[in-house]
């Protein structure tokens, strides 16, 4: 396999011509006079899905289908924004959305999948987020927490799962895997070209934005033996072993291609890995930042996964699917709002 840091020059250099072509054309500086632009893009664990109120709230006709929420973490970064401004007011314009691919934020129009009272006709394809966000030589900020959805991450959280239950490996699955899938490796080269591509469009539309990206935080335990395989609140049937696998060549993985591609580009990189450790999904309630399978949600979340047989509702709990809670999100608020303020200063 190719050195992923090869791999990573070889890409850079095609978009950077891209790059160097949006640099000779002059541009406005950033940012309105009166107000800070800031545009917030991502995934679910951006969007926050069950944490807080819908935003778009439940019967707005405006609702789009990708779950964002106001406890989510750019909903309380926004908030101690605007009790402390840096200088001056910050506008935030939120498009994140739940299921969303690195595709998603700068090339395809995404269809979203919420199951939060979806239309009787389904949720209708909604743009890619740079265009959503309209981010143009007036932004000052852009913060993307993606990448999961294109390993996917979910989808292999509920693999490890199928085969636990049947008393087999998904990390021989994923390392070896059927014709038809793609093996841990390829996944991670193929995010990591996509990552760089997104950026460089990002860069492109927003060329005077600081931009900032997100990891993702310690979802699974430094031991997988720390979980219960009997409890769906924690990360049900997957095997200690397959947690472990998960834990260091998948979500460490992901993490480190996120780092590392924003690092070539001259981003700043938020890690929120490091800070929550100890607080996974199979912690106590009062010690975890993150549901697992199951899990505790606002009254709107669904109880049964739609097409499956998980039914969270048989426990008194929710969907929640390995999903950062209230906590989880104010941790990853207080380290966003640290690295806003910080390149805001530095603008």
């Amino acid at each position: 396999m190719r050195h992923p840091v090869s791999r990573l020059r070889t890409r850079a250099l095609a978009v950077g011509l891209v790059l160097a072509a949006a640099t000779l054309v002059p541009s406005g500086s950033a940012g309105a006079a009166d107000q800070y632009e800031w545009a917030a893009l991502g995934d679910s664990y951006t969007a926050g899905g069950f944490v807080g109120d819908p935003q778009p709230a439940l019967g707005d006709a405006s609702r789009d289908g990708c779950d964002r929420t106001s406890d989510a973490y750019p909903g309380v970064v926004d908030r101690e924004l605007a009790e402390f401004p840096p200088g001056k007011p910050v506008h935030l314009t939120n498009v994140s959305c739940g299921n969303a691919t690195i595709a998603d934020i700068a090339k395809t129009k995404q269809t979203p999948v919420s199951p939060v009272e979806p239309p009787a006709d389904g949720w209708t394809a909604v743009d890619p987020q740079i265009t959503r966000a309209g981010l143009n030589d007036q932004t000052d900020v852009v913060t993307i927490g993606v990448g999961g959805n294109s390993l996917p991450f979910g989808g292999m959280l509920l693999k490890c799962l199928e085969q636990g239950a049947s008393g087999q490996s998904c990390r021989d699955y994923y390392t070896n895997p059927p014709e038809g899938e793609e093996s841990i490796q390829d996944k991670l080269a193929r995010v990591q070209d996509e990552y760089i591509e997104m950026l460089a469009l990002v860069h492109q539309a927003a060329p005077n934005a600081k931009v900032i990206t997100i990891g993702y935080p310690a979802v699974l335990p430094t031991e997988g033996s720390d979980c219960n395989r009997l409890l769906l609140t924690e990360l049900g049937s997957i095997t200690h072993a397959d947690v472990d696998w998960l834990r260091d060549d998948v979500l460490t993985q992901l993490n480190s291609t996120i780092q590392r591609v924003s690092q070539f580009f001259g981003d700043r990189y938020v890690d929120v890995y490091s800070s929550s450790v100890g607080h996974d999904a199979c912690q106590p309630a009062d010690t975890k930042w993150v549901e697992g399978i199951c899990g505790d949600a606002e009254d709107y979340w669904p109880a049964k996964l739609p097409n499956t047989i998980l039914n969270c509702g048989l426990i008194d709990k929710r969907v929640t699917l390995v999903h950062p809670n209230a906590a989880g999100h104010a941790n990853t608020a207080a380290h966003v709002e640290r690295a806003i303020r910080i390149a805001l200063l530095e603008g």
